[in-house]
């Protein structure tokens, strides 16, 4: 057992100094994440605009196919599943040495509900959060994000006309600068 933790810290030391050798990327960034919005999971795809303003922003775009857990009319509990848009600003707030990343973003989130569970078509709203990139080289980082959606959307085809893709975000996911 001791013998496996001074392999790994070595490994890790060596990872470390390999990495210290470049900056962090800011380049048009590509990636996917898994997401849970209130009560809802999801998966999806993120793209992020090359860095401006002094490598201090960005522009993101993401999509994600949702499920919503749901009564059905039979009173059963089912899945059903929506799509999600957001487009948002990204601003730095830290860079930690070459290997993490400190972020806040924020913007406007489109939700395109299924006839299933809504009698709307299109639901717009709005998001905040912050997230946390840890780079594994200076163009390749898991990214962690927490924050709060707010968009106003009932499921009004389901009993008891639950609110969903409303309140608590949490992200993860992977991200390469190209």
């Amino acid at each position: 057992m001791k013998t496996t933790g001074i392999i790994l810290t070595i490994l890790l030391g060596i990872s470390l100094s390999t990495h210290a050798q470049s900056e962090l990327s800011k380049k048009i960034g590509f990636g996917g994440q898994i997401t849970q919005i209130q009560r809802d999971f999801g998966i999806g795809l993120n793209l992020t605009s090359p860095h401006f303003a002094n490598g201090r922003s960005a522009i993101r775009l993401r999509t994600n196919i949702m499920w919503n857990e749901h009564l059905n009319n039979d009173g059963e509990t089912t899945w059903t599943s929506y799509s999600n848009i957001s487009l948002g600003f990204v601003s730095i707030a830290r860079e930690i040495g070459d290997f993490a990343r400190l972020y806040g973003e924020g913007g406007v989130i489109l939700l395109l509900p299924s006839d299933t569970f809504s009698s709307e078509s299109i639901e717009f709203g709005g998001y905040g959060l912050f997230g946390f990139e840890f780079y594994m080289s200076n163009n390749a980082n898991y990214f962690l994000e927490i924050g709060g959606v707010g968009t106003g959307a009932q499921a009004d085809e389901v009993p008891n006309k639950p609110i969903y893709s409303n309140g608590l975000l949490i992200s993860a996911g992977f991200r390469m600068q190209l």
